[in-house]
């Protein structure tokens, strides 16, 4: 077991962090607005759900994910988790100031906020699926599956790098920015949080018809 190896899976972690979707906005938002710990407990509560996730696709109990009814439940409670987040977040633009304290939102609201918007995404069940079962196949069939928790747990470390960079980077814009330019995201990441929420109310209503 080479470092390379291992550091190539850490990198993999890492770049399935990255893109920018429902998590990652609310992480930018709460971080911008909160400081380094909000955005942080955010990737949190993301992070146990896609170590549930994960933990599904190693024991393989991922037909029960296939049910159609479960989708569907996935696709309708995820897009009203999602349209709820982003509207509060454009409602309560307007109350942001410079000294936002810690008191106007709860640590364990910011880590059920990014579980519940991760455990509910039907794009995290489809993704998860997808990228972490043919990379469990392919490490199972290259190196054994005695091999797998391993790889598994360097995917996991680069999630959490990915998270404590975020927070660090919403920190440090947070004191370049004004109260106006703090609205102003607040704003466009509640209505981003509002476009994916409606994506997923129409996919859920879509399947159920």
């Amino acid at each position: 077991m080479s470092i390379s190896i291992l550091v190539s899976y850490i990198i993999l972690g890492f770049t399935l962090a990255a893109p920018i979707g429902p998590v990652n906005s609310a992480r930018l938002d709460k971080g911008i607005k909160n400081g380094f710990w909000h955005a942080w407990v955010v990737g949190a509560g993301s992070m146990v759900a896609d170590g549930f996730f994960m933990l599904l696709v190693y024991l393989g109990m991922v037909q029960f994910l296939g049910i159609p009814i479960i989708q569907i439940f996935l696709w309708l409670f995820g897009g009203f988790i999602l349209i709820y987040s982003g509207v509060e977040s454009i409602k309560n633009a307007n109350t942001i100031t410079l000294k936002y304290s810690r008191e106007k939102e709860s640590l364990i609201k910011c880590f059920f906020t990014g579980f519940i918007m991760s455990i509910t995404s039907p794009l995290s069940v489809l993704f998860w699926l997808a990228i972490y079962g043919s990379v469990l196949a392919k490490t199972a069939q290259t190196n054994g599956t005695e091999s797998l928790l391993i790889y598994s747990s360097m995917i996991f470390l680069g999630l959490t790098i990915w998270d404590v960079f975020v927070a660090g980077l919403t920190t440090g814009f947070r004191k370049l920015l004004t109260v106006k330019s703090l609205i102003a995201i607040s704003i466009v990441s509640g209505a981003s949080l509002v476009l994916f929420g409606l994506y997923f109310g129409y996919q859920g209503i879509n399947a159920l018809l």
